[in-house]
């Protein structure tokens, strides 16, 4: 009787490891490392812990027999799937594999993600997708876009239940774009990747507009000018460091707190440098950030989306070890105002922080909804509810700190009192009223202007008393709506304390199916 020896099922199973971890050979991995760029298996090394990476599906391969496809097998289809740590946290990765097909998703492949997003749901991990493909596999026909929306539909169900994060290394094109834009984050790395709906040669083709990739849909473009990414980073080493980053400050999913980390830096800090920060006069711009970094723990900020809508500001920090999601208005960059790309921003990332049980920190200094036809026409309107609906729905820990002004409809939306925000400080610098004191004056002493025999004079001597009677917190501190007027010095100190008030905070919002957010 013919058998095979154990030593040869040994060198079999040995050889199926060396073809799968070789994907589409050496002369394909060759050319991937000249364009810049890791391989799959490079990246999810330089993504996780050492050693910790556990592979799922490595032997399956594709299904499809037109073209002459069954004669071009590779064994994993042109994906590596699995799990392993960060930092010693579990988390769920795919990466696809441009050597095999040019990463091209057959449903094979889309099954193996399917897979691998279903375990990280019912173990409430995080899934990080390593983005790497031509779109869909065009041999296959629907059955690879029936691949595309069994991973739309995952995406959408795990959202709000596990942090999920699209990491853009190569081409995403067509239908793939989809998934990325459902998920939390996205990372793109400047001159290798790339997102559009419709490629350059098909713009040419209907409109006779002629643009580049990168121009299109790469990483410069998506993190400033469509605000569909939000990390640029240089290379694929430094993407995949800052993923890890960003893991470090986010729960495991909708169920756990934010990591608790060793702090070293001084709860009780006092820094009075931040005294010198915002200017004398208010007409002046100050960039928010210097606050930020001198307040959170030892002014370690990660920013997120910060080349788009650099009015407001947005990004993770922590306060005695613990993360929070920062939100600030930038006076450097259109005054602080709000428009509408600054309105998606923000509301965007506090629903995320709300979604994860991440306490929200706001720095507030804003003039107003910005004026303007364009901000009209483009539903300003609507925009900016989004950021209201955001705060007055989330039910995390919120403390607010006016920095200097908080004029109109504006001072409503940021964090404000009436929002459910639990606790308010402002600066004695504060001005919070409906609208500034020059307007103010145009608007309430207009009669006693015309009149004047020097209206110039008067007009000064009006705004100079408005402000020293109306723009101020105090007004608002004696309505209840400023919990204390504190010292810039103090601020480190003041937001911690009132954190840790709010550890065991529970808020509930009436039973529903979800709400109507203005979309």
């Amino acid at each position: 009787m013919d058998y095979i020896s154990l030593e040869e099922r040994y060198r079999d199973l040995e050889e199926k490891n060396r073809l799968a971890e070789e994907g589409g050979g050496k002369d394909k991995i060759e050319k991937q490392h000249k364009s810049g760029k890791l391989t799959a298996r490079e990246r999810i090394e330089k993504l996780l812990d050492k050693g910790s990476f556990v592979e799922i599906g490595k032997f399956v391969t594709h299904r499809c027999n037109d073209f002459g496809m069954e004669k071009q097998k590779f064994l994993g289809d042109g994906i590596v799937t699995g799990y392993g740590r960060i930092d010693g946290r579990l988390v769920y990765v795919y990466a696809q594999d441009f050597t095999v097909f040019g990463g091209s998703l057959s449903l094979s492949m889309a099954e193996k993600i399917c897979k691998i997003m279903d375990l990280a749901i019912k173990n409430g991990a995080p899934l990080i997708g390593l983005n790497d493909s031509g779109g869909a596999r065009i041999q296959e026909g629907v059955g690879s876009l029936a691949g595309f929306a069994d991973i739309f539909l995952r995406n959408t169900l795990a959202s709000g239940a596990i942090p999920q994060i699209s990491v853009i290394m190569g081409p995403c094109a067509g239908g793939a774009v989809y998934s990325p834009a459902i998920t939390d984050f996205i990372f793109m790395v400047k001159n290798t990747s790339y997102m559009f709906i419709t490629g350059p040669e098909v713009i040419k083709a209907v409109t006779g507009e002629e643009v580049t990739f990168e121009k299109l849909g790469g990483a410069l473009t998506h993190n400033g000018i469509s605000g569909c990414a939000h990390f640029a980073s240089e290379n694929d080493e430094d993407c995949l460091a800052q993923v890890r980053r960003l893991i470090s400050f986010i729960p495991q999913n909708n169920m756990e707190e934010t990591p608790l980390v060793d702090c070293n830096d001084p709860a009780d800090r006092v820094d009075m440098s931040i005294r010198d920060i915002i200017p004398e006069s208010p007409n002046k711009s100050y960039n928010i950030k210097d606050i930020i970094y001198k307040v959170v723990d030892n002014g370690d900020f990660m920013e997120v989306h910060e080349h788009f809508a650099k009015n407001i500001v947005v990004g993770f920090a922590r306060f005695n070890g613990r993360a929070v999601g920062i939100v600030a208005n930038q006076p450097n960059y259109l005054a602080g105002s709000l428009d509408i790309n600054a309105s998606m921003k923000g509301a965007r990332f506090v629903r995320f922080c709300d979604a994860f049980n991440i306490p929200i920190v706001t720095f507030v200094d804003v003039p107003g909804f910005l004026p303007g036809t364009n901000q009209e026409y483009g539903g300003i309107i609507k925009h900016g509810a989004k950021l209201i609906y955001a705060y007055a729905e989330a039910t995390v820990p919120k403390v607010a700190i006016i920095t200097r002004k908080a004029y109109g409809g504006a001072y409503c939306v940021m964090s404000s009192k009436h929002l459910r925000s639990d606790i308010n400080y402002a600066y004695p610098t504060a001005e919070i009223a409906v609208m500034g004191p020059e307007g103010a004056v145009n608007i309430v002493f207009k009669k006693e202007i015309d009149i004047a025999e020097d209206k110039k004079k008067r007009r000064e001597e009006l705004i100079a008393e408005y402000r020293r009677k109306f723009a101020n917190p105090y007004k608002a501190a004696e309505l209840g709506y400023i919990d204390e007027v504190i010292m810039p010095e103090m601020t480190r100190y003041k937001i911690i304390m009132a954190l840790e008030s709010l550890t065991n905070k529970r808020d509930t919002l009436p039973p529903k199916k979800h709400g109507n957010i203005p979309l």
